[in-house]
Formats: C-alpha cells, structure tokens, sequence
C-alpha cells in the first residue's frame, strides 16, 4: 500500500514538473515570436515554425503512438481544428507585436472561460450556477486588465482575448476527431494543418530570412513543440486538477522575460486583472473535477 501510495505520489510530482516544464517552453516560444515579428509577419513565422517542427511531430508520434499515429480517421475535423489553431496563433503573435508580453499572457488566460461558456451556449452541456459566476468574473478579471473607455486603453488588448476563444473553439473540436486517434495523432495533424494552410499566404508575405534568425526560428519550433509535448504529458501523469493551475505560472516567467527583454514592467491593474482570471479559472477546473468524481 505504501509503495503505491509512494507511486502515486512520484506521477504527480512528475506531471506537475512536466507541466511547469512545458510552460516555460511556451513562454520562451512566446518571447521568440514577439522577437520575430520586428521584421516578420506572424503568419511567416507561423509557416516557419510549422515546417520545422513538422518532421519533429512526426518522429514523437511514431515514438509515442507508433505507426498508426500517422492515421486519421476525419481528416476534415483536424482541418478544422487546423484553421482554428492558425487564427489563434495569428491573433496572438500579432498582440505579441503590439502589446507587452506578461499583458497578453494575462489576457489568454480567459481561454476556461470560454470553454465553459461555449460548451454551454453551443454544445448545450449543463453549467450550473458556480461555473457561470465563474466565467463571470473571468470577464471581469478582463475588464480590469483592458479598461475600456480609460486612457490607457488599447486596442490590440482584444487580440489576445480573440485568441483565447478560438483556442477555446480548439480544445472544443477536440470532440470531432475519431475516438480512436491519440493525442499524437492530434499534434501531428494540428502541425501539419498549420503548414499546410499558413503556406497559401507565403507569396503575398514572405520575407527572405536573415542568417541570423535561422536560429531564432529553429528555437520557436523546438521550445514550441516540446512545450505542448510536455504539458499533454502531464494531464498523463496527474489529475487535470492539479497540473492545469501550474499553467497560470506563465504570467510569472512572462513578466521576467518582458522585463529583461524588452524592459516592460505591467502596470498593477494588469496584476490584480490577472488574479481575477486565474481565480476563476482555478473554479472552473475545480468544480469540473468534482462534478467528475
């Protein structure tokens, strides 16, 4: 008995590792992207990043899930989930070049909002009250970090927000694809759809890559995809009600980054917005575990 509950206790401590592993992977990511879009547009870099990571997608998948990983049973849901993925990821890498990196981390964090409201006002699945107050202060949380109609409002602080419901819309399609598919199968296609697609717009956008970001554009592909790779990993090892709160520390290593980057210190409003989200989306991912139990 000991011994198992020792075991246990070792997965856990694992995914959350793999889960704060896989946030700072991201953030990385994040800052590299910001870098990028100085002198390159975010769906150039989006194709770049694709292509590169692609034949790595490829080789985890056949690690992980073998030979049938490369088999999809609906391809049209992972086109689907392949054009929502593109929107977020252009949205935010364009918010990236407009707004400090810690403020749109912030601002994505309302994604579980938009889980539970979308699920609940187009799949029609049952939110109680709890949930619903919880997506309401989520959209709180937001209004503290955007203020409209203060001085310091920008535009660009709805990039982010876009982003956080199409990658909302993504978690949802998740339910498209064949039951039989692995998770790896589901990264490969996400992948390879983003290659694909961001690839019809590189006549009308490309810019010739200095020599110098090759580098930098090898480092968004690699920190990429071991971060989603790392963080699937931990829902493996722990309950998602303990490794997903880890998630929220991408606001601490985005505000150190933003600061010794770029030297963007967030205002306190960005904070106490930030605390509202992460609040409730902590309620959301809770009260989901408990009405699964």
């Amino acid at each position: 008995m000991e011994t198992a509950m020792t075991g246990g206790r070792n997965q856990v401590t694992t995914g959350i590792g793999m889960m704060c592993a896989g946030v700072v992977c991201l953030c990385l990511n994040d800052a590299i992207a910001k870098t990028l879009t100085t002198d390159y547009s975010p769906i150039q870099i989006l194709f770049l990043r694709n292509l590169i990571a692609l034949p790595i997608a490829v080789l985890i998948a056949l690690k992980m899930g073998g030979r049938s990983a490369l088999i999809s049973h609906r391809p049209a849901a992972h086109l689907l989930r392949g054009v929502l993925w593109l929107c977020a990821a252009t949205l935010f890498f364009t918010g990236l070049s407009l707004l400090g990196l810690a403020e749109a981390t912030a601002l994505i964090f309302v994604m579980p909002v938009f889980v539970t409201a979308l699920s609940a006002l187009v799949l029609r699945e049952q939110v109680g009250w709890r949930r619903w107050t919880a997506v309401l202060v989520g959209f709180l949380g937001v209004l503290v970090v955007v203020r409209p109609g203060s001085g310091t409002f920008q535009a660009a602080s709805l990039l982010p927000i876009a982003t956080a419901f199409f990658y909302a819309a993504l978690m949802l399609s998740a339910r498209l694809v064949d039951p039989r598919e692995s998770v790896w199968t589901l990264m490969l296609y996400l992948v390879g759809a983003g290659a694909i697609m961001s690839a019809l717009a590189m006549p009308f956008v490309w810019v010739q890559p200095r020599a110098e970001d090759i580098w930098l554009f090898l480092g968004i592909a690699l920190f990429g995809t071991a971060g989603i790779t790392l963080m699937t990993q931990a829902f493996r090892f722990a309950p998602a009600a303990v490794v997903a709160p880890f998630d929220y520390t991408a606001l601490l290593w985005a505000t150190l980054l933003g600061w010794l980057l770029w030297g963007e210190i967030p205002d306190i409003a960005t904070y106490v917005g930030a605390a509202i989200i992460i609040a409730s989306g902590i309620a959301i991912v809770l009260r989901e575990r408990q009405l699964e139990t």
